[in-house]
């Protein structure tokens, strides 16, 4: 598959009456964009705000960051499956929104949403302080049911991206990059000295507010597959989940890989960049030896010589992370595994629930139990309500002076397991 990814550079987000993008500025109309958010009776009332880097602003309960974007050329449409058809996508012509977010935010559906402060030693952790945010701050209505809220508004924000996204369908882009895959027999033929590798994504499924959507489908339902690298960059793989905040895969992250960026980097060069292979993480044991057993048999039929892992959580997924990797060192296929850790407050504990001597080769994310002080900024955008109940606050968090004690656990992205962060240790 050949992508033409063509980027359209934001530098600034004002509201106006017509929404429209302008020389590098994004106007938007709260009452086009307030219309389309309301398309799901779910949601009584939305309203918008504008978060820049630098200013003294905190969002939370953050919920997903999408960047907009919009199929120009190729198959299907953005976020298929799930706003366009189910067309499979990766080839074409895409242009992205870069240094611009739609982030969803509102009373919380569970506890383990986040924080992104714009400014203050919180924006030093989360990647979204350096991003142009709109903010929807979504209100359900009355009695809805947790899940329903949860799909209402992820879907609002996947409506108001597209609507955002299809502003620069007529533009010409500021730089245009170009990913392209060889079939099996192309890549051995073209790199027959490169070490054939794959990227093996681990996707959170395991219910209870905790799923990835692929093409549409809850990926606790899938077994192992494998995709063109490219397929993500159009939306294929989209968050619906409510993990820890740091170490969730927003669709923003999904849509923008490193992982995916960086090996198609060194493709042709360092490497045979030859697939993505995607899996699940599961709550049952036998779920999850299925899902490690046919991950490790696809490294194997891909004749693969290294393969990079990813996880998405912690606690549970750790175990899932572990067997993958037993089983695909078993096969003689080289791993790397990209992970964060949970090792207390003073970085003493162990850092995963699971581990083996098969796993000798880790990147971390940092320590999502690290203890930072978030000064009180002039702004909230959404709610301090549920500041307390968030994963990694306690009652003791919200202080006097209305500054905030919390581990990095709060911060949207700060140890992302992706490396679409800041942190790592060595």
């Amino acid at each position: 598959m050949r992508l033409e990814l063509g980027h359209i550079y934001i530098k600034d987000i004002q509201f106006a009456a017509e929404s429209k993008i302008e020389d590098g500025i994004l106007y938007v109309s709260e009452e086009a964009a307030r219309a389309v958010a309301l398309e799901d009776e779910k949601i009584k009332s939305v309203s918008f705000d504008i978060a820049k880097p630098g200013e003294s602003v905190r969002i939370t309960p953050v919920k997903d960051v999408i960047e907009p974007r919009v199929k120009v050329e190729g198959r299907g449409g953005i976020f298929p499956g799930v706003i366009a058809k189910v067309d499979t996508v990766g080839d074409g012509k895409t242009y992205a929104l870069k240094g611009m977010a739609v982030v969803t935010a509102g009373k919380i559906v569970g506890f383990q949403e986040g924080i992104i402060d714009m400014t203050g030693p919180g924006a030093d952790y989360t990647p979204f302080s350096q991003t142009l945010n709109l903010v929807m701050v979504c209100e359900p209505v009355d009695g809805i049911k947790q899940h329903d809220y949860e799909a209402a508004v992820r879907f609002a924000g996947f409506r108001v991206a597209t609507y955002i996204g299809e502003l620069a369908r007529d533009l010409t882009p500021d730089e245009t990059k170009v990913y392209e895959t060889c079939t099996i027999k192309e890549g051995m033929e073209k790199y027959p000295d490169l070490p054939r590798v794959a990227y093996v994504q681990m996707l959170q499924s395991q219910g209870l507010l905790h799923d990835t959507y692929v093409y549409g489908v809850d990926a606790k339902k899938i077994v192992p597959t494998i995709m063109s690298p490219t397929e993500v960059m159009d939306g294929a793989i989209v968050s619906g989940n409510c993990v820890s905040a740091c170490d969730k895969n927003p669709t923003y992250v999904h849509l923008n890989n490193p992982v995916v960026e960086d090996m198609f980097e060194q493709h042709g060069k360092t490497i045979n960049f030859v697939a993505h292979i995607i899996t699940n993480e599961n709550v049952y044991l036998a779920d999850k030896q299925r899902s490690s057993d046919w991950t490790a048999k696809l490294c194997k039929m891909l004749d693969l010589d290294g393969a990079i892992v990813s996880q998405e959580g912690f606690g549970n997924p750790d175990t899932d992370l572990i067997m993958n990797c037993k089983k695909i060192e078993a096969e003689g296929v080289k791993t790397v595994i990209i992970t964060d850790e949970y090792a207390g407050r003073d970085g003493k504990s162990q850092s995963l629930a699971d581990a083996d001597p098969s796993a000798d080769a880790v990147v971390t994310g940092g320590n999502a139990n690290q203890v930072i002080i978030l000064p009180k900024l002039d702004k909230v955008i959404g709610t301090l309500d549920y500041v307390t109940k968030i994963a990694g606050a306690s009652e003791e968090t919200l202080r006097e002076d209305g500054s905030l004690e919390v581990e990095l656990q709060v911060l949207t992205g700060a140890t992302n397991e992706t490396g679409f962060n800041k942190l790592s240790a060595r």
